[in-house]
């Protein structure tokens, strides 16, 4: 199974959801496509690690459910105890930013101003997010027993990764508006 196979029993581990709600709630740990989960969640319930279940739902389509298993518990329980994989970073912008001398400052700056507004957004979603955990669940999510601790603890991780970005994209923008541009 793949690492993103596991994220999913790891959402499922705390509540039965659609493949369109793990989606959402994999956003924080996984960059995942709807086109991936599915066929991951129907690989999961043929081993049966999920189970699938209709909801019929008013004024709109039914929803499939789905539910972790008591073997699918323990087969996550079993790679907790198994070291992770060194982290993969692949990022396009890192790429362009390798590359930045062979474009214009104006492109530069651009591909810099956009970045840092993206990580603002996030950053403003995260903090939102932040707001409603603790307002939903207090002093709970500081027990780590919770299962609203890992959200708790993943969300100002990611928070911190945002302000990083926004810092850094601000420290680069200043160096390039030192930068004369050419007459």
């Amino acid at each position: 199974m793949n690492s993103l196979s596991y994220a999913i029993l790891g959402i499922l581990s705390r509540k039965q959801q659609s493949g369109y709600e793990l989606g959402k709630h994999l956003e924080y740990i996984w960059a995942a496509k709807l086109s991936q989960i599915y066929p991951l969640l129907a690989k999961l319930e043929e081993k049966e690690y999920v189970t699938s279940f209709r909801v019929e739902q008013t004024g709109k389509p039914d929803k499939i459910n789905y539910q972790i298993t008591d073997l699918g518990i323990e087969t996550l329980k079993s790679w907790l105890r198994k070291k992770p994989n060194k982290p993969v970073t692949r990022d396009e912008f890192l790429t362009k930013v390798f590359s930045l001398w062979l474009t214009d400052l104006d492109n530069a700056i651009m591909l810099l101003t956009e970045r840092e507004n993206d990580f603002s957004v996030k950053l403003e979603k995260i903090k939102n997010d932040l707001v409603t955990l603790e307002h939903e669940n207090g002093a709970d999510m500081y027990n780590p027993s919770s299962i609203f601790f890992s959200r708790l603890i993943l969300l100002k991780r990611r928070m911190r990764l945002c302000q990083d970005e926004v810092e850094w994209c601000q420290w680069v923008l200043q160096l390039l508006s030192k930068v004369q541009k050419p007459v």
